[in-house]
């Protein structure tokens, strides 16, 4: 019987009880106990297993329902290891800010309360009886968010919370915070970054900073943006990022896990394929899989983007939009699956964001997943980024138009007129497009080919489905600039080789003038093609039925020709 996957579940206890498939992490909690930082703090990507690991730990450690606990873990790989004896052994505070999404300050204080109201109540039977007075009182305040609560006291709860768990069990507390960065993260976006940060500062301090009655404190995140003001005087802080080695198994599927669950749900999956599109991340210079893409892929047996339709890009369509024109180089070099050479910074925060947007804009591009290491990391802060795989390439070329060109659809009649061989149409929605977005041309006064390369590459990215898209590859006796190969030759599209042309005109020249010389560069194209035998890159595919066309640019203005060929 086939094991359904446990897409959107974030709850261990559900997925092991209901027997969902599942990638044993357990392996997590020995390494935890091996590194022996009072408090870690994990950033990854959003939907790499932060919050499904995050649960694992809370019904490990947590005192309550020790031995019904103990049985989710029974056949795992903790059970094995010295460390098993500690499962059920502490008092646990688990705090997830996933589901943040607040645009003030006043609402966001709101959430806050609500959800450390929450907490308390999981405690309240077992707790409140035995408190004191006046630690009654202190309860009541945050349990029942009594209007009289001041923002000290919210401050201040998860710290002494921690006070009443230990007085209760006689042990030192474990704490647990998902996604501690969501909140600040919200706050930079819609403008309310110093409120958040006032409150945060304290909260984060009150519980971590010199609490004796902590065992130990597990945090996740995105990214490490706001150490020196979040965790400031924080000593006993250990931060891995994506860059190191260590724990990286835990938060990304690796290759003998694909091997067997490809096994497992019997799917005749070329593992390059699956490579291809999901995997290419290197966390270190460990190699991982996007783990919620897989699972995906898993249930429904087809190779298509998945992560890159899910939410969290807020931050970087904002400083996107700031750095368009800046940007636009490095963008088209992506596109052509190029490496950018970039610094890396560890301990980037939003005040340096500031300082500089151009430069740590490939930060939050990297520590977010968009981009990974071209190639292990050295100690040196410089370093070789890409994009990781198809999956992600795809969701750049969307982003190119949005941020480009602001409307993502009106592409989508030109696309369809150069795939069915309407070169006419095509024409004519390029010129419009050109036209309608005047953004595009504030990069340069002086627009080389490889300006007019990568927007032309983002744009028919849109096609990557259903053609192998292929950017100045070898073919006869030279390098074409574009080249559109079917996947399914039996739906008998046509192969498609672009050749581009670029004219920076100096003197003055009449309307006429430019037309001529525009369509003696397009015919200078097709004849490239014909010469450097362009076509042979798509007669070794078995596709018979070529559109050559040849574009010339000059500024806003174009013109299309093109010939048809049917090679034997």
């Amino acid at each position: 019987m086939k094991r359904h996957l446990p897409i959107g579940i974030s709850d261990f206890k559900e997925v092991i009880e209901e027997n969902y498939y599942y990638f044993d992490k357990t392996g997590f909690i020995e390494d935890l106990f091996n590194e022996r930082s009072k408090i870690k703090l994990f950033t990854r990507p959003r939907r790499f297993g932060k919050t499904l690991n995050i649960s694992m730990l809370k019904y490990f450690f947590d005192v309550r329902n020790k031995d019904e606990n103990r049985k989710l873990f029974e056949n795992l790989k903790i059970s094995k290891s010295k460390y098993f004896n500690l499962q059920g052994e502490y008092p646990v505070i688990s705090v997830t800010f996933k589901d943040y999404r607040k645009t003030d300050w006043k609402g966001g204080a709101e959430y806050i309360r609500s959800l450390i109201s929450n907490i308390y109540d999981e405690f309240y039977e077992i707790l409140y009886p035995k408190l004191n007075p006046k630690n009654k009182q202190f309860f009541e305040k945050i349990w029942l968010e009594k209007p009289n609560t001041t923002d000290t006291d919210i401050e201040n709860s998860l710290l002494e919370l921690s006070k009443f768990l230990y007085k209760e069990y006689g042990k030192k507390v474990i704490l647990l915070i998902d996604e501690y960065d969501q909140p600040i993260i919200s706050s930079y976006i819609n403008g309310y970054y110093d409120e958040a940060m006032n409150f945060f500062r304290a909260f984060y301090g009150a519980i971590l900073k010199d609490n004796s009655y902590l065992e130990t404190g597990i945090m996740t995140g995105i990214l490490r943006v706001a150490k020196e003001n979040v965790f400031s005087g924080l000593n006993n802080l250990k931060i891995h990022t994506i860059i190191d080695n260590r724990f990286t198994e835990h938060f990304g599927i690796m290759e003998n896990e694909i091997k067997a669950a490809l096994k497992d749900f019997k799917l005749e999956v070329e593992l390059e394929d699956i490579q291809k599109w999901y995997n290419g991340y290197l966390f270190g210079n460990i190699k991982v899989y996007n783990p919620w893409s897989i699972i995906n892929f898993l249930d429904e047996g087809k190779l298509n983007p998945y992560w890159v339709n899910t939410s969290g890009n807020d931050l970087i369509k904002l400083y996107l939009a700031r750095l368009k024109n800046e940007i636009f180089d490095d963008f088209s070099k992506l596109l052509n699956k190029e490496s950018i050479f970039k610094r890396i910074d560890d301990n980037m925060t939003f005040a340096n964001l500031e300082t500089n947007y151009s430069q740590n804009i490939w930060n939050l591009f990297f520590h977010s997943g968009y981009l990974t290491l071209a190639e292990p990391k050295d100690y040196d802060e410089m370093t070789y980024l890409k994009i990781p795989n198809d999956e992600i390439l795809k969701m750049f070329s969307q982003m190119f138009i949005e941020v480009y060109f602001e409307n993502y659809d009106v592409f989508l009649n030109m696309t369809y007129a150069l795939k069915t061989g309407n070169i006419q149409i095509f024409e004519k929605e390029l010129k419009n497009i050109l036209l309608e977005n005047v953004g595009i041309f504030d990069v340069s006064g002086t627009y080389k080919e490889q300006f007019y390369h990568g927007l032309m590459l983002g744009i028919i990215l849109i096609l990557k489905n259903e053609y192998q898209i292929i950017s100045n590859g070898f073919g006869g006796k030279g390098r074409y600039d574009l080249l559109l190969k079917p996947k399914n030759i039996q739906k008998r599209n046509d192969g498609i080789i672009l050749e581009l042309k670029v004219l920076n005109l100096e003197g003055n020249f009449n309307e006429y003038e430019i037309q001529e010389k525009l369509d003696k560069e397009c015919e200078n194209a097709l004849n490239q093609i014909e010469e450097k035998k362009y076509v042979s890159a798509l007669k070794n595919a078995e596709i018979h039925n070529v559109i050559k066309i040849g574009i010339a640019f000059l500024g806003k203005d174009l013109k299309v020709k093109f010939e048809r060929e049917y090679i034997k």
